[in-house]
């Protein structure tokens, strides 16, 4: 090839791929009921964009396996498991990316066997919009309610019904207009806001990627057409910077950087950042990726941050705003997709995931169950294999998170079983329980004269008054002072530089008939003080007074917050707290 034919073509793949790098990407899932032609369209989709290598195709042509009658069995291009060609049916999330000169697209075939629903979840969890299947023939089927009631569950913003199979039914506009109706009336109920519904044949191509002749009297947009123009709505997080930390990395003595995905906000270098769930504070010195330093970074880029500060952070803690930040609680409500044969019960121990995250937990409530068939709300004591149901959940330590409706990856989890490993369920965090949970009070009429009573007193703090005796120094009585407000604890701190108790006594005892949590700080006390301030606490003491300024004071914040959980107040007010 001459230099000036080779300069040709390598400008001219520069600008293809400058180009291609502009173009919007849309991901989005199939779903639907079994044998509804789902890995067909795809096929059908892919050879009709003209997405398809031609090795790809001739080896489609070759094979023994034609379930379609015609040349091409299109459902072939996806289902890449020998299973799957085998029983023609898709089992595992095949993932396809193709391009258009308008955007790039990855499609997501998931398994419409109802035994392969946690692969439909899936698939669908990182989608942008679902293509759901309905047999022009059959209608709406359990399984076709199930897929949908998961898109809603899942946030997908945008909702497309192909009604499949329309030669079968003759191309006929009112059996299209008919299964239109009972899939908007299924959508509303879902609360599904944006939803399409396109007659296509997958078989036959038609209204897929080109318009068929045989239904004239449908006018909206093909399938692509409506893929390459739908509007693309990822939800901005605007609740502040979210940055769980994956990894640690420190090469050598000059660099400790925090490497992570940005999964909420916008960072940029000099931004006040808080480490949960120790609640220290500091500032982003500069944002490293392989390519260099950036001037700001956001969902869903993956960084390096590195602080001004040398605070102490581990995988699974997270960086946010000051200004906006997450729940930290061990108690939470949820939506949870069961997906194992292994059935959920309450009070068993599990490992609940989020993001790095892992703890111990269970679900300690079982709210209601949702009868896919008609969504109505059923009681239940335990969940089974696709199940999808209303639960609570306590863990043995707070997570970090959101409400999925704000975020989706700080607002989701999974549940595994911790003697397996294997994956049992996926939740969709509601709401913090520990704020939500109502606490009941003792009813006093207005201008009774009746005194108000400790308990009263504790109810209204939330939780039981406790003393935390430190001598280790102001730093780190106000490093506990921080992280107990922060978990919505009244505290507050008591210096004393006086020898003994007694100077303080009083004023303790106010605090502790008031409900708070108190920090004291007294470097003189001895083994007689403890034991009258052990009195005044009424047993509900935190005795750091063998902690020295120079001990690992991350340790004794996680003793501290594990500590005060125990001293929160259950709905019948029952708790007293307990001697650390």
């Amino acid at each position: 090839m001459p230099p000036e034919a080779a300069l040709q073509m390598q400008s001219e793949f520069a600008v293809f791929l400058e180009q291609n790098l502009k173009k919007e990407l849309l991901r989005f899932t199939t779903a639907g009921s079994v044998d509804d032609g789902k890995s067909t369209l795809i096929g059908r989709l892919l050879h009709d964009s003209k997405s398809l290598y031609e090795d790809q195709l001739a080896s489609v042509k070759k094979s023994r396996v034609n379930r379609s009658g015609g040349p091409i069995d299109f459902s072939l291009l996806t289902d890449g498991l020998r299973a799957e060609r085998e029983q023609g049916i898709t089992i595992d999330v095949g993932y396809r990316y193709f391009t258009t000169a308008r955007r790039k697209f990855i499609i997501a075939d998931t398994p419409g066997h109802e035994q392969y629903t946690r692969n439909m979840a899936t698939g669908a969890s990182t989608a942008d919009l679902a293509v759901i299947l309905v047999d022009g023939e059959k209608g709406l089927l359990p399984q076709t309610t199930r897929h949908a009631y998961i898109a809603s569950l899942l946030g997908i913003p945008n909702v497309v019904a192909a009604i499949n199979k329309m030669d079968l039914v003759g191309y006929r506009e009112e059996r299209f207009l008919a299964l239109e109706r009972d899939f908007l009336e299924l959508a509303g109920r879902l609360g599904i806001a944006k939803v399409e519904c396109i007659p296509i044949s997958a078989l036959a191509g038609d209204n897929v990627v080109e318009r068929g002749v045989e239904m004239p009297w449908y006018e909206g947009p093909t399938l692509l057409e409506y893929l390459e123009t739908v509007p693309v709505t990822r939800a901005a997080n605007v609740r502040g910077i979210r940055f769980p930390v994956q990894y640690v990395i420190r090469p050598d003595a000059t660099f400790r950087g925090f490497a992570g995905q940005v999964v909420g906000g916008v960072i940029r270098p000099g931004d006040a950042v808080v480490a949960l769930p120790s609640g220290q504070r500091s500032r982003v010195e500069s944002i490293v990726t392989f390519d260099g330093q950036l001037a700001e970074a956001f969902a869903p880029m993956s960084v390096t941050l590195k602080l001004d500060d040398e605070i102490d952070l581990s995988r699974g803690d997270m960086l946010v705003s000051p200004g906006s930040q997450p729940n930290v609680s061990r108690q939470f409500r949820a939506t949870v997709v069961w997906m194992h044969a292994q059935p959920l019960e309450t009070g068993r121990a599990y490992l609940i995931k989020q993001g790095a995250r892992q703890v111990r937990g269970s679900a300690t409530r079982i709210r209601h169950r949702v009868n896919i068939n008609n969504l109505e709300a059923e009681s239940a004591e335990r969940l089974e294999m696709n199940d999808i149901a209303i639960v609570e959940f306590e863990t043995s330590s707070p997570l970090l998170f959101d409400s999925y409706a704000e975020n989706r990856v700080t607002g989701s989890f999974i549940v595994i079983d911790p003697l397996t490993n294997a994956t049992l369920g996926a939740g969709m965090i509601q709401e913090n329980l520990r704020r939500s949970r109502e606490i009941p009070v003792t009813e006093v009429s207005l201008g009774t004269d009746a005194r108000v009573s400790a308990l009263e007193r504790y109810r209204r703090q939330g939780h039981y008054p406790a003393l935390v005796l430190t001598n280790a120094g102001t730093k780190l009585s106000r490093r506990i002072e921080r992280t107990l407000f922060e978990e919505e604890f009244g505290v507050i701190v008591v210096e004393e530089k006086e020898a003994g108790a007694h100077a303080a006594g009083t004023i303790l005892r106010a605090m502790q008939a008031a409900g708070f949590v108190v920090v004291y700080e007294n470097s003189q006390f001895g083994s007689a003080e403890r034991q009258e301030l052990s009195e005044i606490a009424q047993g509900r003491l935190f005795d750091l007074s063998e902690v020295k300024p120079g001990d690992g004071q991350d340790e004794v914040l996680r003793q501290i917050l594990t500590f005060a959980e125990s001293l929160r107040i259950s709905d019948n007010g029952e708790n007293p707290g307990k001697v650390v």
